[in-house]
């Protein structure tokens, strides 16, 4: 069970998973070393899986931010999910849900054109509904 300390510690790491020890010791009322001995232990049972980056796909030249809703007829998932390990350079993240559709997946695009090639070859493999942001709130 994680007490309040930890679930400080998770907060701050969530902020900035580079922030060194002694500082988020000051942050959460410890030590350094107490810092690094519980962030150790989050680590140790799986708590903390990983730490990561988030990356400014704009900056990347990824304009087009879209949201598609995957419905696949055939129970058979594996020729979509195969396409969709060929395209992570437009994937974000794919997600199988429950409700609208079968999957749903997040794409970064750097023009139309190359959301319509994508969307056309996706059509070999499934059927698409596409919600495109307009700006994130």
């Amino acid at each position: 069970m994680l007490d309040h300390t930890d679930m400080s510690i998770l907060r701050e790491l969530s902020k900035n998973s580079r922030i060194t020890m002694k500082e988020l010791g000051e942050k959460v009322h410890l030590t350094g070393q107490a810092a690094a001995s519980r962030v150790e232990k989050l680590e140790d049972n799986d708590v903390i899986e990983g730490y990561s980056i988030t990356v400014n796909q704009e900056k990347l030249g990824c304009f087009m931010h879209a949201f598609i809703n995957i419905y696949l007829n055939d129970i058979h998932h594996h020729p979509f999910l195969s396409f969709v390990k060929t395209q992570n350079q437009f994937i974000l993240n794919n997600y199988k849900i429950i409700g609208d559709g079968c999957y749903l997946l997040e794409c970064r695009f750097p023009s139309n054109e190359y959301l319509n090639e994508f969307l056309e070859n996706l059509n070999e493999f499934a059927n698409y509904k596409i919600s495109t942001v307009i700006n994130k709130l």
